[in-house]
C-alpha cells in the first residue's frame, strides 16, 4: 500500500507569495516614480557650451563667441556636433536677409559652415537660429579638452543694425565665458545641451525625437583650393583680414596715382548674384579732379598662387551707376608676383569705353614678361560684357588659357607663362579724367575660386561652387604657401 503523499504546509506557500507580490508592488512603484526620479537625476552631459558677446543689445553685428567642452571619457569629432544661435529676426527680414561669418577658431574657419534657418513653429524670443557645423578636419575633442574660442559674427545683409533685446540666445552681460542652456547643441543630431526655445531641454527623455535625423556630415575642405563667397560687412570687417585678403589704401598705380581708397569696398546683396546673396562691389568714383577721385581693390595678402584654375563669376559694366557715361576705367580680375627674372602677371582687363587710344567696350587678356620693358603678349575681344560672367585662368606645364563663359580667348607659353607664386587681385580704376563731374562706377564679383590640382572647365568650377554653398562653406582657404 502505497504511503500518502505529505502536503506543503499552507505556512510555507504564504510567505513566498507575500514576497512575489511586495517585489510586483515595489516594481510597479518604481516604474511609476522613475521619470520624477529621472527628472531629479538626468544623465550628466555629453557636452556642455559656454557663450560669451562684447555687443550691446543694438549693433551692427551680432558677436557670438562659442566654447565646447567634452565632458565624456571619449574623444568627440566635432563633426558630430552642431550648434544653434536663436534669434528674432527684425521686420519682415528673412534667412536670406541674414548671413554669418567666422572670424577666428583654434582649427581654422576653413572648418566652419553655417546656414540661417526659419523656424516652423516660431516663439516670442526667436523665430530663426543660426546653425554651425564643423568639417571633420576641424578633429576631435579630447575627453574634457575645451574647443577655445569659435568667434562668429551674424548680421543683416543690408547692414541695418541689429536689436537683440529679443533674441533668445543673446545675453549682454555675458561678457565672459558661462554655461549657456540657450545656446543649443546636437550630437549626430540629437539635443544634447541647452533648452530648444519651445521649452523641450537636453536632460527630458524625449531627447531622443530631436528635430531631424542626423545630419550628413559636412565634407573636409579640398585640398589646394580657396573659395570665397564675399560674405562679409565691410572693408573693415575683422573676418575679412583673417581669411586673407587685403583693401588697398597704398600709394602709387595704376591709374590715378595715390587715389586707393577703402571707400569703395562694400559686400551688397546682388540680384544675379548665386541666391541673390552677397558680392564684392568695388566702386570708382571721381569728380574729374585727381583729389576728387577713389579707386578700388582687394587681393589677397599671400603671394601662393601659381599653376591651376583661377575662376571668379564678375558682372562688368558699361555704364556708371551714377553720373555721365564715358570714362576710360578698367576692371579688372589679375594675378601678380615676383620681381626682376622671376616676375609674373596674368590680367583680364575689360574697358567698356576703351582707353590708351584703342576704342570699347573691350576685354583685353594678356600675360606678362617685363612689365618695365612692357613686354608682354595679349588677345582683345571685342564686345560688350555689360552683365555676368565666368572668367577663367588655367596654368598648367607652361601654357597659359584664357576662357570666358566656357569658351577659350586666347593660350600664351614659352618665356610668357608664371615664373613666381602670385596673389590674386579685383581693382577698378582710371586710365584717365577726361571731363569734370560727378560720376562712380561698380564692379561686383559674386564668389572667387582657386584649385591648385586641377584645370577645371567653367561647369566644373558651377558644380563645385554649389556644392560648397550647398553646405554651408561660405569660405575656406587650403592652399599652401611655398617653402
Amino acid at each position: 500500500m502505497a504511503s500518502p503523499r505529505r502536503r506543503t504546509p499552507r505556512r510555507r506557500v504564504w510567505p513566498k507569495i507575500r514576497l512575489l507580490l511586495l517585489v510586483a508592488v515595489v516594481a510597479a512603484g518604481g516604474t511609476a516614480l522613475y521619470p520624477v526620479w529621472k527628472a531629479a537625476n538626468p544623465d550628466p552631459p555629453e557636452l556642455k557650451v559656454r557663450y560669451r558677446t562684447d555687443t550691446p543689445a543694438t549693433a551692427t553685428a551680432a558677436k557670438p563667441s562659442f566654447e565646447i567642452f567634452n565632458d565624456t571619457d571619449k574623444a568627440l569629432p566635432l563633426s558630430d556636433v552642431t550648434l544653434r544661435y536663436w534669434f528674432t529676426a527684425d521686420g519682415a527680414a528673412g534667412p536670406s536677409s541674414y548671413a554669418f561669418n567666422c572670424v577666428n577658431v583654434v582649427f581654422g574657419c576653413s572648418n566652419v559652415a553655417g546656414r540661417i534657418v526659419a523656424m516652423d513653429k516660431p516663439t516670442d524670443t526667436a523665430d530663426h537660429y543660426l546653425e554651425v557645423r564643423f568639417t571633420a578636419a576641424a578633429g576631435d575633442l579630447k575627453p574634457g579638452a575645451n574647443s577655445k574660442g569659435i568667434d562668429l559674427q551674424l548680421f543683416r545683409t543690408d547692414h541695418k543694425k541689429l536689436k537683440q533685446s529679443d533674441d533668445r540666445s543673446f545675453d549682454a552681460e555675458m561678457t565672459s565665458y558661462k554655461a549657456a542652456e540657450k545656446v543649443t547643441a546636437y550630437k549626430r543630431g540629437v539635443l544634447a545641451w541647452g533648452e530648444e526655445p519651445d521649452g523641450t531641454k537636453a536632460s527630458d527623455d524625449k531627447k531622443a525625437t530631436a528635430k531631424g535625423s542626423a545630419p550628413d556630415p559636412v565634407p573636409a575642405p579640398p585640398a589646394g583650393v580657396l573659395f570665397d563667397d564675399f560674405t562679409y560687412q565691410g572693408p573693415k570687417d575683422p573676418a575679412l583680414f583673417k581669411h586673407g585678403w587685403l583693401v588697398r589704401t597704398s600709394k602709387g598705380g595704376p591709374g590715378v596715382e595715390n587715389t586707393w581708397s577703402a571707400q569703395g569696398v562694400s559686400f551688397p546683396t546682388a540680384e544675379g548674384s548665386h541666391a541673390d546673396g552677397q558680392v564684392l562691389n568695388l566702386r570708382a568714383s571721381t569728380d574729374g579732379t585727381k583729389a576728387g577721385t577713389k579707386q578700388a581693390s582687394l587681393g589677397t595678402a599671400a603671394s601662393k598662387f601659381r599653376d591651376g584654375t583661377y575662376a571668379a563669376r564678375i558682372h562688368f559694366s558699361d555704364e556708371p551707376t551714377t553720373g555721365d557715361a564715358g570714362d576710360h576705367v578698367n576692371q579688372t580680375f589679375y594675378t601678380i608676383g615676383g620681381k626682376g627674372s622671376k616676375y609674373s602677371e596674368l590680367d583680364n582687363e575689360y574697358m567698356p569705353n576703351g582707353g590708351w587710344g584703342r576704342s570699347g567696350p573691350k576685354l583685353d587678356t594678356v600675360t606678362w614678361f617685363d612689365h618695365k620693358t612692357n613686354d608682354r603678349v595679349y588677345e582683345t575681344t571685342n564686345k560688350s560684357l555689360d552683365t555676368w560672367h565666368t572668367v577663367l585662368i588655367r596654368v598648367k606645364d607652361g601654357v597659359v588659357a584664357y576662357w570666358l563663359d566656357g569658351k577659350k580667348l586666347f593660350l600664351s607659353n614659352g618665356k610668357y607663362a608664371p615664373r613666381a607664386d602670385m596673389s590674386v587681385n579685383f581693382n577698378h580704376w582710371f586710365i584717365d579724367l577726361p571731363f569734370k563731374g560727378d560720376r562712380a562706377w561698380d564692379m561686383k564679383v559674386d564668389w572667387l575660386y582657386y584649385n591648385a590640382n586641377d584645370t577645371l572647365s567653367a561647369k566644373q568650377v558651377q558644380s563645385a561652387v554649389e556644392g560648397f554653398t550647398d553646405e554651408g562653406m561660405n569660405y575656406f582657404d587650403t592652399v599652401r604657401e611655398s617653402r
